[in-house]
């Protein structure tokens, strides 16, 4: 029970620390606590109160082993954008499960035999996905008119792209449409942060 708390005291500071929304990480679709090799837990799959590995940018107090992989980037002749490798802001960890590269419980040291499968698996092709890794700010949007300023045009989580869905210095990330703590008992499977009712998420930045 100490240990438990201790947990979710620094998991707590940590993530609030990283503007990371919560909404009910337990029954969620990272909740690993029913998995034999979880020991049970919830959260040290990838965090852990004690011995974290300081050296992945973005990550508090990171307790899973972290992707080498380099990837096949997005590109497209409409891409006014340049992308880049997924490395900071909380891709690069998304992708230390999902690019099939690294076990999911390869955590705390150990090397994990249980590897993403189905949806769940990206790849480290990139192509096929919406494009992470660049910088989404007033220049970008001034070239490309198709999408909104993102200092100015709010979003449904109260306040602008920048401050509601980018990270660092407008970087577009997995977790600017993901939030990899949602639960997904209301029927979001993807853990998406803003609805895709009416195409909503889309339209945030998207300006059609």
């Amino acid at each position: 029970m100490v240990v438990r708390c201790a947990l979710a005291v620094a998991l707590v500071a940590s993530l609030a620390a990283a503007r990371v929304c919560s909404a009910g990480m337990a029954a969620s679709a990272h909740d690993f606590s029913s998995q034999g090799w979880s020991r049970g837990q919830v959260c040290n799959a990838c965090h852990t109160p004690h011995h974290a590995d300081t050296s992945v940018p973005g990550a508090p107090l990171w307790n899973h082993q972290t992707t080498t992989a380099s990837y096949t980037l997005y590109s497209s002749p409409t891409l006014d954008a340049t992308v880049r490798q997924p490395e900071h802001y909380g891709s690069k960890l998304c992708l230390s499960c999902h690019d099939g590269t690294v076990a999911v419980d390869s955590f705390g040291g150990a090397t994990g035999t249980t590897f993403a499968t189905g949806k769940a698996l990206i790849g480290t092709d990139l192509r096929g996905t919406h494009p992470i890794g660049l910088t989404y700010d007033a220049a970008l949007a001034s070239v490309d008119k198709g999408l909104f300023n993102p200092d100015s045009k709010t979003t449904a989580l109260g306040g602008t792209i920048t401050k509601d869905l980018l990270f660092g210095t407008g970087n577009l990330e997995c977790a600017s449409c993901h939030d990899v703590h949602n639960s997904v008992s209301a029927g979001n499977s993807h853990l998406l942060r803003i609805t895709v009712d009416g195409s909503a998420l889309c339209l945030t930045c998207h300006n059609k």
